[in-house]
């Protein structure tokens, strides 16, 4: 055996794959992306949503200098091995187990806190001995214990000289908690000489330590969810690694040895055998089998495959042995470019709360030295430091964005539980920034648009021949066969056909079809290719259908019995019954059409002429559909793509809004932002105009959110603020942020 020239690899940047942990918004994603950057010779890029830092320019020896800098800058890391993304998903478990565990406390204390405060606060002869105790002691673990991850964060942030809405939430808390304390230990001077306007009952301005437990309690709930839906986030970048198989049948000094996949090396013969998973990228040097390639065409059926193909990772060869000698292993296989695109689109995403959060990065330092401003000018203008101070602790708990922090998750939540009764999952913030702007849609043809299940449309039989004998010969030989037409074909049959008549000497012919003995006779089905390895020509009679079929992207399977074609079926992937209704809906709703697919011309054009769809890319490979999308949006559109295979991971994270049927993979499921489980593609319409719906709702309770703090803080700051009125303003913002978002709850959508 002849010695394989093998192919040296260009020489890449070193790059580290470090998981993150401690990540609370964009602005920590920006702190340790900087924080990584300042290292010598090293460019970092830090993906918030998956939490995951890919370094570049850093020795792999050098890794325990990127860990040392996250940590420096507050916060957890670990360098990723591929294929093992261990330590990141127990880090998330142990904080999101946290965050429940906090959150059921504050729940649990919050609330009776809540009734007992108000009610003692109005009613004085309802109090009873060490009543100011009992309510101090029931919010300690609320404000201290609870509270407590806002707090971590506010100190690791003011380490570094900056503010997030952590600090807001731990000052509101700790001010609140405080001067409650202060005013119940202190006696009503404490609270009655800095109220300015009327006297409350003694012990009223205890109703701060309901705002501090409160405030904690709903400022969890939302971290809680959101850290939950995150999680989910990095998911894809897994599903596709997990394609590739880890072990290779590689021919070395002429003996088949199964070695790690990552060993093998470029130029090396490498054999998968029917029902493998291709390990490498390569060209097909010996044999033949029907591949499957739908993991990366999204081709329902299996492509015939021989010497002088190429073939790729993670399709599977269906029913023959191949020789493969390798082109492209690990990173630089188009699986693992897949992958590495996927990651890149999730990156890209933008999420609302991210508006929170610019805001918020002038918003708390100008409530804090506001704060500080109104002090010294109640003391300048002569009144007593009491009362100064006072008015100054107003103007910061007024502030408190207590409606801020439940408008995004108190929307998202009751939007996400109303799509569910609709079978629609949205995943998070970001499917609901980007269905406000969609323009385009995008639809995958394959079990997307179609049903993704072969069909016989049409039998031929040649003169003389009786169509059931013909049904009752194909059926019997594609009985014994697991392949997507053989089923086509022995359903077809399964209504006319009573009984098989018995098969001899079957076998499969790899990539053709199968062959067998029938009551005597040879009869062979199979492809075009089966009349080419029996040098059969088609005959006259077939000639126009068989063009017809061609022109309309079905697929021909001939039926062969002693040398003589007597039968041919047409068969097709039908289109989904709801898809015309779907498309109507998406045109009023004024969305331009698109059908991507990576099947034929023909075929996608038949599709599109059924449903009314100009706009046809055919013949895309997975990592072109991410580029078509990509030039879409470079035109000024804004894409929305619906898809189901792992074909479409890539092209459902680059678009502005990712669409996956949940029938479809599991990648493709992780990828997407909006998850469709009812078997109707209508909807589609549906899930867009639920979440522009909820959109608009997020908008208008941020809206109303933040026009309070900016009316409030201006009647603090007048000394003008009874506290009584201040929790309830403040109970009321949130009660009416949470109303609005309730309203979903009963949201209607056009039909």
């Amino acid at each position: 055996m002849s010695t394989s020239l093998v192919t040296a690899e260009p020489t890449a940047a070193p790059v580290v794959e470090l998981s993150v942990g401690g990540m609370t918004c964009a602005s920590c994603a920006g702190r340790v992306e900087r924080a990584l950057n300042r290292l010598d010779g090293v460019s970092a890029s830090v993906n918030y949503a998956t939490e995951r830092a890919l370094v570049s320019g850093l020795a792999p020896e050098r890794a325990d200098a990127a860990v040392a800098a996250v940590r420096k800058a507050g916060y957890d890391a670990a360098v990723r091995v591929d294929g093992d993304d261990e330590w990141s998903r127990r880090a998330a478990l142990e904080r999101i187990g946290s965050l429940r565990r906090r959150l059921l406390l504050a729940a649990l204390l919050a609330f009776p806190l809540m009734d007992l405060t108000l009610v003692l606060a109005l009613v004085p002869r309802l109090r009873f001995p060490g009543w100011e105790l009992l309510c101090v002691a029931l919010a300690i673990p609320v404000v201290v214990w609870a509270a407590w991850p806002f707090h971590r964060a506010t100190l690791r942030n003011l380490r570094h000289g900056s503010v997030t809405m952590d600090t807001l939430v731990s000052l509101g808390i700790a001010v609140s908690f405080g001067w409650a304390v202060a005013t119940l230990f202190f006696g009503e001077d404490a609270g009655g000489y800095w109220i300015g306007y009327g006297m409350t009952p003694a012990g009223a301005s205890s109703i701060y330590l309901d705002v501090a437990a409160g405030m904690t309690t709903f400022q969890l709930a939302g971290r809680y969810f959101e850290t939950r839906s995150r999680r989910r986030a990095g998911d894809v970048l897994d599903g596709l690694a997990r394609l590739a198989p880890d072990r290779a049948r590689v021919v070395r000094d002429g003996v088949e040895t199964v070695v790690p996949t990552a060993t093998v090396r470029v130029g090396e013969l490498v054999v998968v055998r029917a029902g493998e998973t291709v390990p490498v990228d390569g060209t097909v040097v010996d044999g033949r089998a029907g591949v499957d390639t739908s993991s990366l065409t999204g081709e329902p059926l299996p492509r015939d495959t021989g010497p002088g193909d190429d073939i790729v990772t993670g399709t599977i060869s269906r029913d023959g042995r191949v020789v493969v000698r390798s082109t492209a292993v690990g990173a630089h296989t188009r699986l693992a470019q897949l992958t590495a695109m996927a990651e890149q689109a999730q990156s890209s995403k933008a999420r609302v709360q991210a508006l929170v959060d610019r805001i918020v990065r002038w918003f708390v330092p100008a409530v804090i030295a506001a704060a500080i401003v109104v002090t010294a000018a109640w003391l300048v203008g002569g009144a007593s430091v009491g009362h100064a101070i006072g008015v100054g602790i107003a103007v910061l708990i007024i502030a408190c964005p207590c409606a801020l922090g439940l408008a995004t998750p108190t929307a998202l939540m009751v939007g996400v539980g109303r799509g569910a009764q609709l079978g629609i999952l949205i995943k998070g913030q970001a499917a609901l920034e980007a269905s406000g702007r969609i323009d385009t849609i995008v639809l995958d043809k394959t079990g997307t648009v179609t049903l993704s299940t072969p069909r016989v449309t049409g039998v031929e039989v040649a003169p003389g021949e009786d169509r059931v004998a013909v049904l009752r010969l194909a059926a019997a030989i594609e009985a014994g066969s697991e392949h997507p037409i053989a089923a086509a074909i022995t359903t077809a049959a399964a209504g006319r056909v009573t009984d098989l008549p018995e098969v001899r000497d079957y076998r499969t012919l790899p990539g053709r079809g199968a062959a067998g003995l029938v009551d005597g006779r040879a009869v062979s089905v199979g492809s075009a290719g089966l009349l080419d390895d029996l040098c059969i020509t088609v005959p006259a009679w077939a000639t126009d259908t068989v063009e017809t079929a061609e022109h309309d992207g079905r697929t021909v399977v001939f039926l062969v019995r002693d040398d003589e074609v007597i039968a041919l079926f047409c068969i097709a992937d039908d289109v989904h019954p709801s898809a015309k209704d779907a498309l109507v809906r998406l045109t009023r709703m004024g969305l331009h059409p698109v059908l991507l697919t990576g099947d034929s011309t023909a075929a996608a054009r038949r599709v599109a002429g059924e449903l009314g769809i100009d706009d046809v890319r055919a013949e895309v490979l997975p990592d072109e559909k991410a580029d078509v999308i990509a030039a879409l949006r470079g035109q000024g559109h804004r894409v929305a793509m619906v898809g189901d295979g792992i074909n479409d991971a890539a092209a459902l994270g680059t678009a502005d809004l990712g669409m996956a049927i949940a029938t479809g993979t599991d990648i493709a499921i992780r990828s997407a932002d909006i998850i469709l489980v009812r078997d109707d593609l209508t909807v589609i319409a549906d899930a867009l105009a639920l979440a522009q719906r909820t959109l608009r709702t997020i908008h208008g309770n941020l809206g109303w959110a933040f026009a309070y703090n900016v009316a409030a803080i201006p009647i603090a700051a007048a000394g003008l603020l009874n506290p009584l009125i201040s929790a309830a303003a403040m109970s009321l913002s949130s009660v009416l942020v949470v109303w609005n978002s309730l309203r979903l709850r009963s949201a209607r959508l056009h039909r």
